[in-house]
């Protein structure tokens, strides 16, 4: 995904926290290891304590930490990828302030090598999630760099936009009550989990979708219409993240203990939040665990 050059990131308010670490993969991780960063924490809420509301645990906010510096233009996010989550920050802020009466934004924090949160610590072990008890995005770019190098991944820009977006999605959830009304109820591919993560996509596709609709304070809009050679990239990235693809790294697949759902779910639901906006999300709750399927 391209941003305009001459877009106007300025008004970005998201901070980088945390201490410099060596990046995870770059040795090799084990695949128990790997399980345990992508099955776990990977895009939102394996924080089964606080999907229902549960008590926040561990220490830290989102006001600590350093603005992140020189990331100004639509040109800068395309050279630098801190910059791109600055600037993927302001574009999910202004397509759902169009879209969520009284949208509350949250915080984004990038991670360098691992920070203390309301929900535990953020590390590039973790992977990226959003932290209901601080409202807040934590991600840590080297994230991507795993997933090429592990799961074979493409994870070139508009991927990394897709999984930001997720990201923003289990905001939405939070603060417009879905989490309320689909509390965790344990695993399965019919589970309010699965369908948690499944409307995120639905929803980060919605927002890939109209992207190019949102502007800066000046009438640019933020980023240009994606390719169909982008989207793919973004398919590619939905397909990598799902729990069977995970699950046969390791030889085995127990749909009965997925968290986020297949690989084909993620991409039916990532695309039907593309072809058909918002308005298809809620479908994810209300049909029959077999129709989730393409």
């Amino acid at each position: 995904m391209t941003f305009n050059p001459d877009a106007d990131l300025s008004g970005n308010t998201t901070r980088r926290r945390g201490r410099t670490a060596a990046i995870a993969g770059g040795t090799g991780i084990g695949v128990l290891g790997l399980l345990a960063l992508i099955a776990g924490p990977l895009l939102g809420i394996d924080l089964s304590g606080l999907v229902g509301g549960g008590a926040p645990s561990g220490g830290g906010g989102p006001a600590e930490g350093s603005v992140i510096e020189n990331c100004d233009t639509g040109a800068d996010a395309n050279a630098d990828v801190d910059c791109r989550m600055a600037g993927s920050q302001l574009a999910l802020d202004a397509f759902w302030e169009d879209h969520v009466e009284g949208y509350r934004a949250p915080q984004l924090i990038v991670v360098d090598g691992s920070t203390p949160t309301a929900c535990g610590t953020a590390s590039n072990a973790v992977g990226p999630f959003f932290c209901p008890g601080d409202e807040t995005v934590y991600i840590d770019p080297t994230f991507f760099q795993l997933m090429q190098q592990q799961f074979g991944a493409t994870a070139g820009n508009l991927a990394q936009l897709y999984i930001v977006g997720h990201e923003w999605g289990h905001h939405i959830q939070y603060i417009t009550g879905v989490m309320d009304q689909y509390p965790n109820n344990g695993t399965g591919p019919g589970s309010n989990g699965v369908r948690t993560e499944l409307q995120a996509d639905c929803y980060a596709g919605a927002w890939i979708g109209q992207m190019s609709k949102s502007t800066d304070p000046n009438g640019v809009p933020y980023l240009q219409p994606s390719t169909e050679e982008q989207r793919v990239d973004a398919l590619n990235a939905a397909f990598a993240v799902g729990d069977d693809h995970i699950q046969e790294q390791s030889g085995f697949v127990n749909p009965e203990s997925w968290t986020h759902g297949s690989s084909e779910q993620r991409q039916r639901w990532f695309a039907e939040g593309y072809a058909n906006g918002l308005e298809a999300c809620g479908q994810v709750f209300t049909l029959p665990a077999d129709q989730l399927d393409p």
